[in-house]
């Protein structure tokens, strides 16, 4: 998944086609991108004379690069310091807000064999916060429902609790929050902020690892709130013990509570996934095109529910709901940031990290090297897609389940005895997941 850095250094690369570097240079060097949403690129520029000529000069450019990159009409909105401000007041509360709406509630999350353990540990947790699994951890891949299950929880401590202080963010929002607490001066008030909530939601707290004063910062934090028997509730997209660079306080406390994981939807659940966001959406999706979608769409919720977006917008255009709309709707997800992700292409992946070819790793070799990257395909094919042990053998020259069963465990093995191991693993998986 690309991130907003990323999607403004491809924009600053498009400009260079049509204005000079000293023209970028120039006009862009204060401007910084703040986040995308939807379909709008939020900027800030605080030099009021360079905002303006962005705006009234710039504009289209940047617009025409945003199309070039997503393949849809893009819009920008550019803020000054105030608007900066008033965006970034109005995001400390967007949590909050998505937890009234009720789109992602308990009643909303479809359960399914690879999900139930969490969505049962979660509720637990929202009856009775601080008695049961403190701290809770959920880790899965990104776009399984993790941050749902964050806000079902919020979202019913809310409601019996209007009082309670509840706190939502991201584990690398968290860092920036600490390094400016440093930077201005004002660590008290970011004590003060966490150290006092009822309720502490922490998304992808993988990425405080390897961060050494702001683990320090987190280790005090826990310790207040678990200590006084606030709720912990964190997710990362992997296990503590596979996140190397992680403090062994730390490690060794987010263990204290119960881990649970998330892996990607069966065929059935995704199938009551796509019928239950085309319900919320207030139309009904027939049995023959969820089918084929849930077919298509294998490790990832959100493109299950952004496919149906689409295709509801698809149907108020035209009146139907026909394969070339559906056809239509998974090819712009597959164009979008979060791509379809396939056997196929964890093979490809797994035979460029490791420079190999595929009919090697699919074949008879017994290399080490050879070994070693089939055992960590046929456990990622496992992992990220919906294939069943027989299936992912038949990706491998028909290996049988008993064989692809052993890989995996061996994977499974050494990524807990072997950390450098684990990041290999887990840096294959970024790839993957960053491959368009």
């Amino acid at each position: 998944m690309q991130s907003v850095s990323d999607i403004w250094s491809m924009i600053l690369t498009r400009l260079r086609d049509d204005l000079s570097e000293t023209t970028i240079k120039t006009w862009f060097d204060d401007t910084a991108v703040v986040a995308l949403e939807g379909n709008t690129l939020v900027l800030h520029c605080p030099n009021t004379f360079k905002r303006t000529n962005i705006q009234d000069r710039f504009l289209p450019n940047i617009e025409a690069s945003l199309k070039d990159i997503f393949s849809t009409d893009m819009t920008v909105k550019l803020l000054d310091d105030a608007g900066l401000a008033h965006y970034q007041d109005q995001e400390e509360q967007k949590p909050l807000s998505m937890m009234e709406s009720g789109e992602f509630t308990f009643d909303t999350f479809v359960i399914g064999p690879s999900n139930r353990l969490a969505c049962s540990a979660a509720r637990a947790v929202a009856d009775a916060p601080g008695q049961h699994y403190n701290p809770l951890f959920i880790y899965g891949d990104s776009g399984l429902g993790k941050t749902h299950l964050l806000y079902a929880i919020a979202h019913v401590i809310q409601e019996k609790s209007p009082a309670a202080r509840i706190v939502y963010i991201k584990g690398d929002e968290f860092i920036n929050d600490f390094i400016e607490s440093v930077r201005s001066g004002k660590a008290g008030d970011f004590r003060t902020k966490y150290r006092e909530a009822d309720l502490m939601l922490v998304d992808d707290i993988q990425f405080v690892a390897g961060k050494v004063e702001t683990q320090n910062e987190f280790f005090h934090t826990f310790n207040t709130l678990y200590e006084s028997k606030r709720q912990l509730v964190l997710t990362s997209d992997r296990p503590p013990h596979e996140m190397a660079q992680l403090d062994d306080r730390l490690r060794t406390r987010f263990e204290w509570g119960l881990m649970a994981d998330v892996q990607p939807p069966t065929l059935e659940t995704r199938i009551a996934i796509l019928k239950n966001k085309a319900a919320q959406l207030g139309f009904i999706i027939p049995d023959d095109i969820a089918h084929y979608i849930a077919t298509k769409i294998t490790a990832n919720v959100r493109q299950l529910e952004g496919t149906v977006k689409k295709i509801k917008a698809f149907r108020d255009l035209d009146g139907i709901i026909s394969k070339e709309t559906v056809d239509r709707a998974i090819q712009d997800m597959s164009k979008s940031n979060e791509f379809i992700i396939t056997p196929d292409s964890i093979i490809r992946e797994i035979c460029r990290y490791f420079r190999i070819e595929e009919d090697q790793i699919k074949g008879q070799s017994r290399s080490r090297d050879c070994l070693n990257a089939r055992q960590i395909a046929m456990y990622l094919i496992r992992r990220m897609t919906s294939l069943s042990l027989d299936e992912t053998g038949q990706a491998f020259g028909g290996r049988d389940h008993s064989t692809v069963l052993n890989s995996i465990n061996k994977v499974e093995k050494k990524m807990k005895s072997d950390a450098n191991y684990a990041e290999t693993v887990k840096a294959i998986i970024t790839n993957i997941n960053s491959t368009k």
